[in-house]
């Protein structure tokens, strides 16, 4: 992989063995570690500001750091959650709070290296414990969304690019980003939000609108 080209994270987590894991993984996956450490602010200032993707320890100092997730996604921060909770409310308030992914520790480099990648290219990655906390939840809460929003939501789903979806419905990439953004605004007054691609993603799958083996 190309070193200008490598995609970069920093690591935010309190364990000095999951940070020499994670650090390890991402060397020989060709992902850069710009920085890492115990604290949020790591990612916030420093060479750790300029990371593609935040990989953060939910769990720091003790309590879940619900602040500190929502203080990096309102920055616009990609976040892969590396969480040692595996209960699907919690998976489930993270995606709502912004974060791109969820993952637990147990899934190991074999699910934290593919996330990072899909993350930094702006796709959707549902790991196993993610995958069962969106099956298992049935909240009533759903937005309805018109036939078209449906239409531009699942084929900007299917082709990773707005250009595309704009192709095929002969609609300006403008427009393909209004009727996205009216899906947004649907599910956040829903009680829902849904600020990444990949929380839209678990949304479809929690309401029906695709399943697992469509992705």
């Amino acid at each position: 992989m190309d070193a200008v080209n490598a995609p970069s994270v920093v690591i935010v987590d309190d364990h000095p063995a999951i940070l020499d894991g994670v650090r390890a993984w991402c060397a020989a996956a060709g992902i850069e570690v710009l920085d890492a450490g115990p604290r949020v602010g790591v990612a916030v200032t420093g060479p750790g500001a300029g990371a593609g993707v935040v990989v953060f320890d939910l769990q720091l100092e003790g309590a879940p750091a619900y602040r500190d997730l929502t203080l990096l996604t309102d920055a616009g921060r990609r976040v892969v959650v590396y969480s040692q909770h595996a209960d699907s409310d919690t998976a489930l308030r993270c995606l709502e709070l912004g974060a791109a992914t969820y993952l637990t520790k147990a899934e190991g480099p074999e699910h934290l290296i593919p996330a990072v990648l899909a993350v930094v290219e702006d796709r959707p990655y549902t790991p196993p414990v993610l995958s069962g906390a969106m099956a298992a939840d049935h909240r009533p809460d759903r937005p309805v969304l018109s036939e078209r929003e449906r239409e531009v939501l699942l084929a900007w789903f299917e082709s990773d690019s707005k250009q595309l979806v704009a192709q095929r419905f002969h609609l300006s990439v403008k427009t393909v980003d209004t009727y996205i953004a009216r899906v947004r605004i649907k599910y956040a007054d829903a009680g829902r939000p849904a600020t990444t691609k990949a929380a839209l993603v678990a949304r479809a799958l929690q309401d029906g609108l695709i399943d697992l083996a469509g992705l």
